[in-house]
């Protein structure tokens, strides 16, 4: 099952409908003001969560409301923000695929936050990416292969989640590395740039943030 969770972020509507419509989504959870989108786009979600505070109460209202909506209300007072909690209703229902609507924006601390959240779904073998107009970013801990007439922006960067990346081999890039050790405190691998028809990324332990750039 492919699930799209759209959260209260900055989401640019045009883009949103462009993504859905490339993927085919099979399942919709709304987080809290990610209700926007749907209502102003007359898509029904699958499921509603949060603790509802940003969201607007007329389209609230509306989904509430809704009997063939499952609603899930929280105190504000949680452990949890509401990306994560839909992130793991996602994984509970059974997710095979997951992408994320909405995560970034100007509160960078939830930016950074929800990069992290997307180990949830790595540590299970979920691929789970969270995408906007102009980048996609996912987690990683083995070997990727990028396709060049599929990815999803010219620029691709490896940022190292864990303190170290072991032996990160580089095929296929304008810029390619053999056995090399990447730590946090270096931007060796950001601004890469696929030139055959496959780009491979290789490594022996650790976990890569990897993003595709537009520009």
């Amino acid at each position: 099952m492919k699930t799209l969770i759209v959260t209260g972020g900055t989401l640019e509507h045009a883009f949103a409908l462009s993504y859905l419509e490339r993927h085919k989504f099979d399942y919709f959870i709304a987080a809290d003001s990610g209700i926007r989108f749907f209502a102003q786009n007359s898509i029904r979600p699958d499921e509603v969560l949060g603790d509802f505070d940003s969201a607007d109460p007329v389209q609230l209202q509306q989904f509430s409301e809704d009997a063939g909506i499952i609603f899930h209300k929280y105190l504000p007072e949680k452990d949890a923000v509401d990306t994560e909690l839909a992130l793991q209703l996602a994984i509970d229902r059974g997710s095979s695929e997951i992408h994320i609507l909405g995560g970034t924006g100007t509160r960078l601390d939830h930016v950074l936050g929800t990069v992290r959240l997307l180990g949830f779904a790595m540590e299970r073998e979920i691929p789970c990416f969270m995408a906007d107009a102009h980048n996609r970013v996912r987690l990683i801990q083995k070997q990727t292969v990028l396709k060049k007439n599929e990815q999803y922006g010219r620029y691709i960067s490896l940022i190292p989640l864990t303190t170290k990346v072991t032996g990160v081999t580089l095929a296929g890039f304008k810029y390619p590395l053999c056995e090399h050790t990447l730590d946090g405190f270096h931007s060796l691998a950001v601004s890469n740039e696929i030139v055959e028809q496959e780009a491979v990324i290789d490594f022996q332990s650790g976990i890569l943030i990897l993003v595709e750039s537009m520009d």
